[in-house]
């Protein structure tokens, strides 16, 4: 008995002990996200939208322009305002599937699949008696992929040696003679740079007349590469220049620029928030998801677009077809957008994400609930808004004063539109300005029209209906346009034959 009096006063201890580490475990999740959306609010609200930006920032770029005229001139940046934060947080899709409910969401695409894989099957076995598991649209569409990813290779080598080679001539304390010298053979370099990265992918796309989705490896890491080397130039050469004439930063090592080569943003910081660990399960399952992803597409493609336009060019043109068609495309459509936001959006860059230990997960927001297409705009693609915000936006008010609010939105319109056809004719091969048209023109309207004044369930019903059409519109016509050229070849290449659509003259 004594003992066990003696013990008594233990156990209410423990017990305590055990509560009180439980209840700071689940109130650290909330108070750190808590945490993370004040200040992501804080950063958003400063400056005041209505005020002026400043010529030249408070910041060392005025020191050292006293100390080395030359080198202050080039060292001034544009004012930052609203300078994108890195914070440690998951994306979205991945909290949200911490919930029942939008987890049998998913399972329903998981579904989705496994019927459209029941019926190749049972239809294979109904025509031809046997199961004929037949992969030709993604056999065609990544052939030549060894190619292309030689090809790669030259392209990151001159992205991971020239961009830093040229920063450090330009931070090398030297006589004035020298160092313009120096300037000049870095610009150089950047000049021989730019040039390998936009002739290299297309002259070897256009020789061995690459398929789409090897094209899509070239022309993807041609941008990215680009708007990486541009990044890592604007963020790095102010504090250079300045750490020159004895202010300013250091110029940054050549590890962090490595890291920002493959790490998922396209905005260059010496550090970033990183994570503990890696969970290699996470890594596998999210590059099995967008495997899956692309074997989904090839099914959307192979049983709901290629039956309807693969001979409509062969056809008499009229309207009713026409519209026809884009009504029936409207739902691979918007499937197809689906599965780019997920395979690309999530799935790949988060599978880089946690092998790099990069912290910043939000690749994206709650674009689905915009009421707005300028909402949609900023929330689709957060990895290419924080760099067209930065570097076109921002910029674009420095150099105009920082009044003309409306000339830089259109800049950041005219920019975004021409690498989005770009792309566009880079993949398939020819050029046929639909997304142009649809992204500056349409979509430039609706980004003033559908303003962020506007909420409610209906304008986010109407923002979803604009979409289905806007994709029903671009996969009817670019595949209209693509067995038009097949079956209506030119007898010769000129430069109109190649700039106008072949889909308005081929009826053969």
């Amino acid at each position: 008995m004594a003992d066990w009096t003696e013990s008594q006063p233990a156990l209410p201890c423990f017990v305590l002990q055990a509560v009180k580490t439980q209840l700071l475990e689940q109130a650290q999740g909330p108070l750190l996200e808590l945490l993370d959306r004040a200040m992501w609010e804080a950063v958003q609200s400063y400056p005041p939208q209505g005020g002026p930006l400043p010529s030249v920032p408070p910041d060392s770029s005025s020191k050292c322009a006293s100390a080395d005229p030359g080198a202050g001139l080039l060292a001034r940046e544009p004012s930052l305002g609203k300078r994108k934060m890195f914070i440690i947080r998951k994306s979205l899709l991945d909290e949200l599937m911490e919930v029942q409910h939008f987890r049998t969401i998913y399972h329903m695409f998981i579904a989705g699949l496994c019927v459209f894989i029941i019926s190749t099957l049972a239809i294979d076995l109904i025509d031809e008696g046997r199961l004929m598991l037949e992969f030709d649209l993604l056999i065609f569409s990544f052939g030549q992929l060894p190619l292309a990813l030689m090809t790669w290779v030259p392209m990151f080598l001159s992205t991971l040696l020239v961009p830093y080679q040229a920063l450090r001539l330009w931070a090398r304390p030297r006589a004035a003679g020298a160092w313009t010298l120096g300037v000049g053979l870095g610009c150089a370099l950047l000049a021989a740079h730019t040039a390998v990265l936009c002739v290299l992918p297309v002259h070897v796309a256009l020789k061995y007349q690459l398929p789409p989705a090897s094209r899509c490896v070239l022309v993807f890491e041609q941008v990215r590469f680009l708007m990486k080397s541009y990044s890592f130039l604007r963020e790095a050469v102010p504090g250079t220049l300045c750490a020159r004439v004895g202010e300013g930063t250091q110029a940054p090592s050549f590890s962090s620029y490595l890291y920002f080569l493959f790490c998922p943003t396209l905005i260059y910081r010496k550090t970033y928030p990183r994570t503990p660990s890696v969970r290699w399960n996470y890594v596998a399952k999210n590059f099995a998801q967008a495997l899956g992803c692309v074997l989904y597409a090839c099914f959307i493609l192979s049983r709901l677009c290629v039956p309807v336009f693969a001979n409509m060019s062969r056809e008499p043109f009229s309207t009713r077809a026409l519209v026809l068609s884009i009504m029936h495309a409207t739902l691979p459509g918007i499937f197809m957008l689906l599965l780019i936001f997920f395979a690309f959006l999530h799935c790949w860059l988060n599978a880089f994400a946690e092998m790099l230990r990069f912290g910043d997960r939000m690749f994206y927001r709650d674009w689905w609930n915009s009421t707005s297409f300028s909402n949609y705009y900023r929330t689709w693609n957060v990895v290419v808004h924080d760099w067209l915000y930065s570097y076109v936006y921002q910029d674009g008010l420095w150099l105009l004063g920082g009044r003309a609010r409306g000339a830089a939105m259109l800049g950041v319109f005219l920019v975004s539109a021409v690498v989005h056809e770009y792309i566009f004719c880079f993949v398939l091969g020819f050029f046929y300005p639909v997304m142009l048209i649809l992204f500056f023109v349409i979509g430039g309207l609706m980004n003033f029209m559908m303003h962020d004044r506007h909420t409610g369930p209906a304008w986010n019903v109407l923002m979803w209906t604009m979409l289905f059409l806007g994709q029903g519109i671009q996969v009817s016509l670019y595949c209209q346009e693509w067995y038009a050229r097949r079956h209506c070849p030119l007898p010769q290449t000129t430069f109109w034959g190649l700039v106008t659509p072949r889909s308005w003259s081929c009826h053969s």
